[in-house]
């Protein structure tokens, strides 16, 4: 069998992105862990010398990093099948997309780092996996080293955590309104913005124990939309008869709209921050060479959120260059409509509270070259 090698870990945020698509588009892969001799030797060069999963190995030895990067060649390899054609529904995926890889963040370090009653043995185990020493021990040294750096740069700290918590299960029933009618984000297939939600609503908060509870006790219905995008088959019975094809008339439903909004509340001011303190950063570091890699972050920005239950938190958390490499996406696409299509997605985004997304550009653009984001 010609398949590929998926490098990755039930735990990881990103390799649910990449694996659902494998999944879905019928790719033939095996996935195996990345703490091994042949990883270390022969893929991490070949991936720019940055460990990061989900890492893609193809037989005949070369590698694509980063499942955004995965997923972009097998979309243009087959014809872009899980990318809509219609303007509204064109942009929706995209912006999916872009809040799958960094909008839900917070959530995801705090139902995985805060909750030890619940997740502690299992993420002991997880995590003794997928480091070369494979032992609790080690494992458990890099876990507590995350709680005590990672969650805090993210804006995981304990003036945050009732924020986290009540956006959290609001979003959990906004999502289960929508997947109560649709069996996927646009209708009876899955779209790209599918595969980026998969990335925080599967390895954090769909198999760790304290948020897997959560989402089935409040949210049966995601939880059904998980499983799905996990297996081959369309897996809409619930649903039946239901046509395995996106909405017509490109359609955007009222449930996805809220599920939008509430988005919105948080994605938008971080974006806003984010996008303010990565130019001046910019700014104060013209000389930056071309070519040079791209950071996970830059620094700290601050701003401040009026949550689901309307009381205003103040929120530092690091500024990450990515979020707006995968939402200039969304703005390309934007860019390249017209007329009519242009009012109809500018009149969505408003009702969405999303407008504003199209303004947050970076003055520098970011690239991709030897599997590596790096400043052009």
């Amino acid at each position: 069998m010609n398949e590929v090698t998926l490098y990755a870990s039930p735990m990881s945020l990103y390799s649910g992105r990449a694996r659902s698509y494998l999944i879905k588009a019928a790719i033939a892969y095996r996935e195996v862990p990345h703490a091994t001799e042949h990883f270390f030797e022969s893929v991490l060069p070949k991936a720019g010398g940055r460990r990061g999963i989900p890492t893609l190995e193809f037989p005949d030895g070369s590698v694509i990093r980063d499942g955004v990067a995965i997923i972009d060649h097998f979309e243009q390899k087959a014809g872009h099948p899980f990318s809509p054609t219609t303007p509204r529904q064109r942009i929706v995926s995209r912006l999916f997309d872009a809040i799958g890889a960094e909008g839900l963040l917070r959530a995801c370090m705090h139902y995985r780092w805060n909750f030890d009653q619940d997740n502690e043995d299992f993420l002991k185990f997880h995590f003794a996996t997928i480091y070369r020493e494979n032992s609790e021990a080690a494992a458990v040294e890099r876990m507590q080293f995350i709680r005590e750096n990672v969650n805090p740069a993210w804006g995981v700290t304990p003036a945050t955590h009732s924020l986290i918590e009540s956006m959290h299960l609001s979003l959990l029933k906004k999502l289960n309104a929508h997947f109560s009618e649709h069996p996927y984000l646009l209708g009876g297939k899955p779209c790209i913005g599918d595969f980026g939600m998969m990335a925080p609503l599967y390895g954090h908060l769909g198999r760790d124990p304290k948020p897997l509870n959560l989402m089935q006790t409040h949210a049966v219905r995601a939880f059904r939309w998980v499983e799905r995008m996990n297996r081959p088959e369309p897996d809409i019975g619930e649903f039946y008869p239901r046509e395995e094809a996106y909405l017509g008339g490109d359609d955007v439903p009222q449930t996805l709209i809220d599920v939008l909004k509430h988005f919105a509340i948080d994605y938008v001011p971080e974006s806003r921050a984010a996008c303010e303190y990565i130019n001046g950063w910019l700014d104060a570091n013209p000389d930056v060479p071309a070519g040079t890699e791209v950071e996970r972050g830059v620094g700290t920005c601050d701003f401040n959120i009026v949550g689901a239950d309307g009381v205003r938190t103040a929120v530092s958390t690091m500024a990450q260059p990515f979020r707006f490499y995968v939402l200039k996406r969304v703005q390309d696409e934007f860019e390249a409509l017209d007329g009519q299509g242009r009012d109809d997605v500018m009149a969505l985004l408003s009702a969405c509270d999303m407008a504003e997304v199209l303004d947050f550009r970076l003055s520098r653009q970011i690239g991709r070259q030897n599997n590596l984001e790096v400043w052009l």
